[in-house]
């Protein structure tokens, strides 16, 4: 049985949506390309000091395209299928699995594309390009039903992007839809930037605080370099599987930052720094000021020192914990693994005036962190709510 569909809405391929938005298939209201990519052995001629922007899968970010990983020259563009197109294409890719297929780009530059991309151009007066992106994003999930899985890696064609089907209310609507949730975007944008930023920031000051080349007021002497096994204990997690986990609210860590289940007690009280043992993860470096049923780790607890210092230390030094890893394709890190590892030692009372700086950097990063993923899930209902017609804008 169907769903009730309220007064002055339709029910449609594309869902409910309003009487007055047309459903029309993207070939009907725009029409399409794709490109080529120049012999790659014939560089000088085709790529060196190219001047006309090449777009390949991997440049697409469904969103702006401002600029491309690389260029093509004019003879390129002259002895081979590419051509130039237009700012305000549409840009799909068709190749590349299910991580690349029904990715998106709109161009703010004129740009010839490689074999795997169609560009779709809207005809003027009925369909906009920055409606029309946002539309595409927020039915990805189309792809992967139509998608041909004959090959190893699944892909889609012209046909299946010229047959999808776009809710088009009429220009004034679709622009307005595109310029809030432009604003979503923009939003988006700066608290990604922002972030960036502070981990510039946080990153400096820890090259400059964790080495003593910079010191804080009030401090001097000089730096002991120890080994990380003379400072402090490491010890080995305890193996527990979601087999023999018991049902409870403690978090069982082993890869990473996020729990693998929950069991009903811990095995690590008060602040302890983890560092993941096997698998991908190996060598990822956690903090954590909670109890926790240390699992296929290692782990340090608090001691004699600023265990906020320790784990500042080991951010620092996290690709040395990472070439520690042994075992080839599966990868292991040991306790032991990690006692060689040298680091710098002041007082106590300087280790925990740099750990204070440093922790309160990271409390204002999952601040903004915290935001970003507010303003993605609102900028998701958003999208739900503007791209369906449940909330009109005009």
């Amino acid at each position: 049985m169907s769903a009730e569909v309220k007064n002055g809405y339709k029910l449609t391929e594309v869902g409910v949506i309003p009487e007055d938005w047309a459903v029309m298939t993207l070939g009907t209201v725009s029409e399409m390309s794709s490109g080529t990519t120049p012999s790659r052995s014939l560089m000088d001629r085709y790529y060196k000091n190219g001047s006309i922007a090449w777009v390949k899968t991997l440049d697409l970010n469904n969103s702006d395209i401002c600029e491309t990983d690389e260029c093509v020259t004019d003879l390129a563009l002259k002895e081979t299928c590419l051509r130039v197109n237009p700012i305000g294409t549409v840009l799909v890719a068709m190749y590349g699995g299910f991580n690349q297929i029904g990715r998106t780009g709109l161009l703010r530059l004129p740009a010839a594309v490689n074999q795997a991309i169609t560009a779709i151009h809207p005809f003027k007066g009925i369909l906009l390009s920055d409606y029309l992106i946002r539309n595409i994003n927020y039915r990805i999930d189309y792809w992967k039903r139509v998608a041909s899985s004959s090959r190893k890696d699944p892909n889609i064609t012209s046909k299946d992007i010229r047959d999808f089907p776009v809710a088009c209310p009429k220009l004034q609507e679709q622009e307005a839809i595109a310029e809030v949730l432009s604003d979503a975007d923009a939003l988006i944008e700066y608290l990604e930037q922002l972030i960036t930023k502070k981990h510039q920031i946080k990153q400096g000051a820890m090259q400059d605080l964790l080495t003593g080349k910079k010191r804080l007021p009030g401090f001097s002497g000089e730096w002991e370099v120890k080994r990380l096994g003379d400072v402090v204990k490491v010890t080995k997690g305890q193996l527990i599987t979601e087999k023999n986990a018991i049902s409870g609210h403690i978090p069982v860590i082993a890869g990473g930052k996020k729990p693998a289940y929950f069991h009903n007690k811990p095995n690590r009280t008060g602040k302890t720094i983890t560092v993941s043992a096997s698998g991908a993860s190996a060598g990822y470096v956690a903090f954590f000021d909670e109890p926790i049923f240390a699992s296929d780790c290692s782990t340090i607890s608090e001691g004699n020192y600023s265990i906020e210092f320790i784990f500042s230390q080991f951010q620092l030094k996290q690709d040395i914990i990472y070439k520690a890893q042994t075992g080839g394709a599966q990868p292991h890190i040991h306790a032991v693994d990690l006692m060689p590892i040298e680091i710098g030692v002041p007082t106590l009372s300087e280790q925990q005036a740099i750990a204070i700086i440093l922790f309160d950097m990271d409390a204002e990063i999952d601040v903004l962190e915290g935001k970003l993923g507010k303003a993605l899930q609102l900028k998701q209902g958003m999208m739900h709510n503007l791209l369906t017609g449940k909330i009109r804008v005009v």
